[in-house]
């Protein structure tokens, strides 16, 4: 691993703990758990902005870092005694994608407001965009529940 890709790395995950920890105090979550949430915040988005400077796609990336936060959730949950819920909701808070939804948003409002001959390609960006959106925001929700389900499966009674 060469220096400048350790120090991106590096940095994105400090970026991501203060959002991960501010996003955990807006939550309201115990104060005991803040450096839990900023590890799990810094370690998933370190983990895709790594997986993507590697070649993965962020969708394929996102996954991977959202599955580290659920798993990660479960551990510190079980060692702060706290819902994984505490953790992982905060922790995967700095992997949604913000900007790529604003650029879908402000698209579709040109979009409305576009001539017919020039529709057609922004609405293929836009279309994009949002399939992106979509597929990132997926990958978060199943990565933080996976661990849980693979786990914790209710079995059947009889």
């Amino acid at each position: 691993m060469n220096v400048a890709l350790l120090l991106l790395v590096l940095e994105d995950a400090l970026w991501s703990a203060l959002a991960a920890t501010g996003f955990a105090m807006l939550f309201n979550v115990p104060v005991r758990t803040l450096p839990g949430c900023a590890i799990l915040g810094a370690v998933g988005h370190a983990a895709r902005t790594l997986l993507m400077q590697m070649g993965m796609s962020i969708e394929a990336g996102t996954l991977a870092g959202a599955t580290l936060v659920g798993f990660l959730g479960l551990v510190f949950a079980r060692r702060w005694k706290t819902p994984s819920s505490v953790y992982t909701l905060s922790g995967a808070i700095p992997m949604v994608p913000g900007a790529l939804a604003y650029r879908t948003m402000i698209g579709l409002l040109k979009l409305a407001e576009a001539a017919p001959d020039a529709a057609a390609l922004m609405l293929a960006d836009v279309s994009v965009s949002a399939i992106k959106t979509g597929l990132i925001l997926g990958a978060i929700a199943v990565g933080i529940a996976a661990p849980s389900l693979l786990f914790f499966r209710q079995r059947p009674l009889a």
